[in-house]
């Protein structure tokens, strides 16, 4: 399954890639009663058939544990921002990299709120990027008050950080930061 083509149950049922069997059964049946299509208020079908194609590749553990392999796989590629360790210098690759720490911390805090922090070999596999080439982004990072490193060596992104990521996103699809939050709420 390529990158593009993959498809993020766990995004889908909006739970944690470490949800219990009972959560994932306890979330689709809510997700379930609001899309389904006899439901005239909230009812989705295309949402509904996601749902459920959702529900039963992570309901089953034979299924499931084989689409957790492609599922870190597909997360480590749409993370990585360079492909070789030395392309990570100069200043355009120091913005992409600060741009990637902030978008991973951003979606850990939103997707994960009650463990919205990451360590730095956790950083480092995610963007493809060593740990020697973070060091002064996360430093950048830290002294702009727009991540904090927390007393076990964590790092999560604070509410300015929150505001720059959503403003690098709205510059990026060139939508203004109220239409995106307007989505965003139309969609949770």
């Amino acid at each position: 399954m390529t990158a593009e083509a993959f498809v993020d149950y766990y995004e889908t049922l909006q739970i944690s890639p470490n949800a219990d069997a009972e959560t994932i059964h306890r979330v689709y049946r809510i997700l379930a009663q609001r899309y389904h299509p006899d439901n005239r208020e909230t009812g989705d079908t295309p949402a509904f058939r996601e749902a459920t194609r959702a529900y039963q590749a992570l309901s089953e553990p034979e299924q499931r544990a084989a689409y957790d392999v492609e599922h870190r796989q597909a997360r480590r590629l749409s993370w990585r921002i360079f492909d070789q360790a030395n392309s990570a210098q100069g200043v355009t690759a120091e913005k992409r990299k600060r741009e990637g720490v902030l978008s991973a911390l951003y979606r850990k805090r939103a997707g994960q709120p009650e463990q919205p922090h990451m360590n730095l070999k956790e950083l480092e596999d995610l963007l493809g990027v060593p740990r020697e080439h973070l060091e002064f982004t996360l430093w950048y990072l830290k002294e702009g008050q727009y991540v904090q490193r927390t007393d076990n060596a964590r790092y999560t992104v604070t509410l300015k950080g929150v505001d720059l990521a959503e403003a690098l996103i709205a510059e990026r699809s060139g939508a203004t930061p109220v239409a995106l939050l307007n989505e965003a709420l139309q969609q949770a």
